[in-house]
């Protein structure tokens, strides 16, 4: 049986390339919205995050309607490092829209996410969006469109994909790029032509695929996924085949039962083949796990998440300010909430160490990991994070490192300076190509050269370059990289820094903090550009006399500090360096406090490598 009525769909992209604009105006044109209704930009971006950055985070589900046919559309992120969202809700789809900048082309991620659309054999629709912009490349964008599905093997059948050009802005498209549409209707009827309708057999034994899930405080635990087979009504008897243990299966029924309506969850009796449902009541369920008939234990297979790359310890926070600002401190709070975030993030690896008070945590790059610290310390946790590392592989015995494909767009005045900081950094270059007056570079260049780069590109270029980066391959190791070019001004007493010391200490370096911020022993209040580590006293005072007051400290004038962000603190951090979060601070800090100590232990390091 083919269920005319639904078509599924995941709208695929690389970042910044207008997935979310493209969803919202289907929502506006589908009727989901009233007539004098307000709706924001990006309405599909609801987390606070999501807004604050303006990306796409976690994977959404929402439906529209065309002429009486219902459409699922879900909305995935762009960003690389959240391409395990991209990957596990493919399987609830029947095919996708491949949005490609009508400027920038097929970049980074549109490569790995059309990849993995055409593996799963989906058919594809590419949209080529922002076609009003003036530097707009139309007719070269759909070749590179075309060598690109050519270079991946795609069938002679998705070579035909159907093209449609929109801009999402002005809420147009059109099937010809020389005639401007005056709405989304040629989108409409390209996807219910082209997009094939949910099929199976609704008198067969229920088999559904979970490919999300998240926990309400209402009513537990909510997965969600495709009816492949069957139907499903509430009160349903089911047994809950696990994904990671196929020999453990749960017995279970439906409590409740929702359908997406536009943004919403709307309560269903009952749903059958192609409905994207979430279903609630059904604990210790998780993605991957299949919902069968209580009588037919038949799980379906799941997509295979792709390994991540790079890795951070986890820590309880044990500096001297530990326990003053956070809610959840104790490695009990610390562990719960990681394990938690691991079930509903297959892209996240949390694993014990040697130490009940620290944990490895694995993701799929550093915005992957950062957006995890800054949602943990928004909730109240209070904790410390290490250096990021990538994981490294043997690999018919040789030790192998995660090499990134590196695309880089840069005006042509900054061409070498680029090429030289990319070879110090074993970079290789692939291709260069002109676009106007730019130029557009591509390198394969090992993950762990990336760390802090792309602030480097910003102060090179001046602010103009653009860079993007997706997981290519294992290759054999490179060989040493250059560290980070700074040293740390540390703090060598606890204390309130002062304007007097810190306007005696910002002639060695860059400062990261203002008079009056509380500091203490190996706390890092700075950054030294000389590249040696240097301990400071931002707390002296001046010593009064008859002839001195300390009002004459109010002529004093310091340079503005450097306002660091996480992602920036990340990637200053050094081996030996923790960064101590809390929902009110970012502090970095050395990992062993005392400045007597320290010295010992490097002395001791440098011994055991023959330099001392």
């Amino acid at each position: 049986m083919i269920n005319e009525k639904i078509r599924n769909i995941a709208i695929i992209a690389h970042v910044d390339h207008g997935k979310t604009s493209i969803v919202n105006e289907m929502l506006k044109q589908g009727n989901v919205f009233r007539e004098n209704q307000v709706v924001e930009d990006r309405v599909m971006d609801s987390n606070a995050l999501e807004k604050e950055r303006g990306i796409t985070i976690l994977s959404k589900n929402a439906s529209c309607s065309y002429n009486g046919i219902k459409i699922n559309v879900i909305d995935t992120p762009g960003h690389a490092d959240f391409g395990g969202e991209v990957e596990r809700v493919l399987k609830m789809v029947d095919g996708v829209l491949l949005v490609v900048d009508a400027y920038e082309g097929p970049m980074p991620q549109t490569r790995f996410v059309l990849e993995k659309a055409l593996e799963l054999k989906l058919k594809v629709i590419v949209v080529v969006n922002k076609i009003d912009r003036p530097d707009a490349r139309i007719n070269e964008v759909q070749d590179e469109v075309l060598e690109l599905l050519m270079d991946l093997d795609a069938t002679d059948e998705q070579l035909d994909a159907p093209f449609v050009y929109c801009s999402a802005r002005e809420g147009i498209a059109s099937l010809d790029p020389q005639v401007k549409g005056s709405d989304f209707k040629p989108l409409f009827e390209s996807i219910i032509k082209n997009i094939p309708a949910p099929e199976g057999n609704p008198d067969s034994p229920l088999r559904m695929l979970i490919s999300s899930a998240e926990h309400n405080d209402y009513v537990g635990k909510l997965a969600v996924g495709k009816i492949e087979a069957g139907k499903m009504k509430i009160n349903d008897p089911i047994i809950v085949c696990n994904y990671h243990n196929p020999d453990k299966m749960i017995k279970s029924k439906i409590v409740s039962l929702f359908t997406y309506e536009g943004l919403k969850r709307v309560p269903t009796e009952s749903a059958t083949i192609g409905d994207i449902v979430c279903v609630a009541g059904v604990e210790d369920i998780m993605i991957g796990d299949t919902l069968c008939d209580i009588n037919y234990p038949n799980p379906l297979e799941f997509v295979k998440i792709a390994e991540p790359s790079v890795e951070m310890t986890f820590l309880v926070n044990n500096s001297p300010f530990a326990g003053k600002e956070g809610k959840f401190v104790t490695s009990r709070h610390l562990r719960d909430r990681l394990f938690k975030e691991a079930d509903k993030d297959l892209s996240l690896k949390v694993s014990e160490t040697s130490s009940t008070e620290a944990f490895t945590v694995c993701g799929r790059g550093e915005m992957h990991l950062s957006i995890l610290i800054e949602n943990m310390r928004r909730d109240g946790y209070e904790f410390q994070v290490s250096q990021p590392r990538v994981r490294y592989k043997e690999i018919d015995g040789k030790k192998c490192e995660p090499i990134d494909r590196l695309i880089i767009d840069v005006p042509e005045e900054y061409v070498g300076t680029i090429m030289n900081k990319i070879g110090t950094r074993k970079g290789d270059l692939i291709s260069m190509s002109p676009k106007g007056n730019r130029m557009k570079m591509e390198f394969y260049i090992p993950e762990r050269a990336l760390f802090g780069f792309k602030s480097q590109l910003l102060t090179d270029t001046k602010g103009e370059g653009i860079m993007s980066s997706v997981f290519y391959d294992y290759e054999p190791y490179k060989g040493e990289i250059a560290s980070r070019e700074y040293g740390s001004l540390i703090a060598h007493e606890t204390g309130e820094a002062v304007t007097y010391g810190l306007f005696y200490t910002q002639e060695r370096g860059d400062l990261f903090i203002t008079p009056g911020t509380p500091v203490y022993a190996g706390m890092v209040v700075g950054r030294n550009p000389k590249g040696d580590d240097l301990v400071i006293n931002v707390c002296k005072k001046k010593h009064l006399s008859n002839c001195r007051s300390s009002g004459s400290d109010d002529a004093l004038k310091l340079i503005p500090p450097i306002q660091m962000s996480l992602e920036e603190s990340l990637d200053f951090l050094n081996f030996d360096e923790y960064l101590e979060v809390t929902p009110k601070s970012i502090r970095i800090r050395k990992i062993i406090l005392d400045h007597n100590m320290r010295m010992r232990e490097r002395a001791k390091i440098l011994a055991e490598q023959g330099k001392l």
